[in-house]
């Protein structure tokens, strides 16, 4: 049976201690965490690594992921060896990564040549600990449109490497889900949020706003006869009550899929 898994991305707080992340994920009855590479489980610091997964662990939950920093193509913030060894302390099986720093329309062959030599580099290095790597779907990168996105994942065409995937916030919903469609051959972990742009601003709204866009992005992620994790990532005036609602609406979601 397929399962998509509810969880929290920790950056969402990056105010609050991953205590108060494991405890407040806990009360919000979802399943697993995605810890932040810069704040809660900070790139090469094994000693706070092992220690964030064994309280989350302790509290019943599991590690979704390592959400790293990386940025393929540049070495930056430290060498990809440490960040590995960081997953590994924490128990994940799997490293998001962000594809470059230029979006596609800027990037040139050159720039394009960087990234996907080292995207199978990092693949190599995390493959050997048992570890799959994930890009961020985002702006400014080689993911910042559906065809760039699956242009990078076939050029790469590295078993090793997957994609994340989340909708761009002033995109279409015909877009988002052909752009979703596109890459659910390599889809890991969704980034779930309810986001307006309007004049170009970005508005956080609460969750169920998008309820019934999450539900055919839900639909069409059910397909892939693969397992899950849907991450609540960024909640509205970023405060904590409006986290736990959102996570009962995004656990009533996924009760009509699982």
């Amino acid at each position: 049976m397929i399962v998509i898994h509810s969880g929290l991305v920790s950056i969402t707080f990056r105010s609050l201690s991953p205590k108060e992340i494991v405890d407040l994920v806990a009360r919000a009855g979802l399943d697993s965490i995605e810890w932040g590479g810069d704040v809660h489980a900070p790139h090469g610091d094994m000693a706070r690594a092992r220690e964030v997964r064994q309280m989350t662990l302790d509290a019943g939950l599991a590690v979704a992921a390592y959400g790293s920093y990386y940025r393929v193509g540049h070495g930056e913030p430290v060498p990809f060896e440490r960040v590995v060894e960081s997953a590994v302390a924490l128990g994940a099986s799997l490293i998001r990564v962000w594809a470059g720093k230029r979006g596609s329309a800027e990037a040139d062959a050159a720039y394009w040549t960087r990234v996907v030599e080292d995207s199978r580099v990092i693949a190599d290095l995390a493959q050997q600990a048992g570890i799959v790597v994930a890009y961020e779907f985002h702006s400014n990168t080689l993911t910042d449109t559906n065809e760039s996105a699956l242009l990078l994942l076939q050029t790469v065409a590295h078993s090793n490497v997957k994609t994340y995937w989340q909708p761009p916030g002033d995109a279409a919903l015909h877009d988002n889900l052909a752009g979703l469609e596109m890459i659910l051959p390599w889809l890991t972990n969704v980034h779930v949020f309810s986001w307006r742009e309007a004049n170009g601003q970005r508005e956080r709204m609460r969750l169920e706003a998008k309820a019934e866009e999450w539900a055919q992005y839900f639909a069409k992620i059910a397909t892939t006869g693969r397992d899950h994790h849907a991450m609540i990532e960024f909640v509205r005036d970023d405060a904590p009550e409006n986290f736990l609602k959102d996570a009962v609406t995004l656990k009533q979601w996924l009760e009509i899929r699982n």
